[in-house]
């Protein structure tokens, strides 16, 4: 027996493993979401969206990739995690995520069959999207460049290509590499953490999916979840799951307050989640969680095509 069964749940109501029954559309992920894809049925080219650790970037970029239908558009999410990536391999993985069928090893055959592919997206009446996550990786002059030339392929008033970047605030270093790229930003979000009020609202919602009849957590408990993650979804997630064990571990019914903090000491974050209450302004905002979806590429081993 687990605390799930402890408490009713249907399920772990605070796990971080990917699952969009717990997707919690905030009213700035709502926003950003509108404005993103405003972006890119407006054919503005370049759009970025920065936020901190845990804030719900990549649960953002997965909810835009599952609202862009293939019948309208031929979009695809990359995710970086590694750094020593190479120009020549992103453009082959972005041709294959568009569908240009056995790209060419020379970057120039290799361009000129991507843009026949964008055209012949075009002609069907699509638009081609190109989400990038975890965009502070991509950390080299040449691989901003990169992005510049595949911004560049046009026809007259309309780019063929809509690229996004999704990345932690060190992003905005990375696109100086290559200022020219910079200056083509058309449209810029940054997400920011809960609010005291909005990370109620998530705990109230994430318990209703996993199909809680009220809250174990007390009022005080709830105030010091928000003091002890900053609010931030993932560690707000972290810090709940923590002490509905440690509750149940105690034969109890309430998380109380002394729970709370004894879990927020446990894990580092008694000090750490009033920095970051103080220094970031507050906005609503929802979990970080990952779904799946199949038109996603992790992009881990940038030496495996050399």
């Amino acid at each position: 027996m687990g605390y799930t069964d402890h408490f009713n749940f249907e399920r772990e109501p605070f796990s971080n493993a990917p699952n969009d029954k717990f997707y919690f559309d905030s009213e700035q992920h709502n926003q950003a979401l509108l404005r993103l894809k405003y972006s890119v049925d407006s054919d503005k080219g370049l759009a970025v969206l920065v936020g901190g650790v845990g804030t719900g970037k990549t649960t953002l970029a997965r909810r835009m990739l599952d609202n862009l239908p293939c019948e309208k558009y031929e979009s695809s999410l990359l995710v970086m995690i590694h750094s020593a990536i190479t120009p020549e391999w992103i453009m082959s993985r972005i041709c294959m995520q568009l569908g240009v069928k056995n790209p060419e090893i020379s970057p120039l055959k290799m361009l000129k069959q991507l843009y026949e592919r964008l055209l012949e997206i075009e002609r069907q009446g699509r638009k081609a999207v190109v989400l990038i996550d975890e965009a502070q990786m991509l950390q080299s002059r040449e691989l901003m460049e990169e992005f510049r030339g595949l911004l560049n392929l046009e026809i007259p008033d309309k780019k063929l290509i809509n690229i996004i970047f999704f990345g932690l605030p060190e992003l905005d270093n990375v696109m100086k590499l290559d200022p020219p790229l910079a200056q083509r930003v058309a449209f810029k979000y940054t997400l920011k953490p809960l609010s005291a009020d909005a990370t109620r609202a998530y705990m109230t919602h994430r318990l209703q999916v996993a199909g809680s009849e009220g809250s174990p957590f007390c009022a005080d408990a709830l105030a010091l979840i928000h003091k002890h993650s900053g609010g931030v979804p993932r560690l707000i997630n972290t810090i709940c799951d923590n002490a509905l064990f440690e509750t149940y571990l105690r034969h109890g019914t309430e998380v109380t307050a002394e729970i709370i903090n004894n879990v927020a000491e446990d894990l580092g974050l008694a000090s750490v989640g009033l920095t970051l209450a103080s220094d970031v302004p507050e906005v609503p905002q929802e979990q970080d969680d990952e779904d799946e979806f199949d038109d996603i590429e992790v992009i881990f081993d940038g030496l495996e095509g050399k």
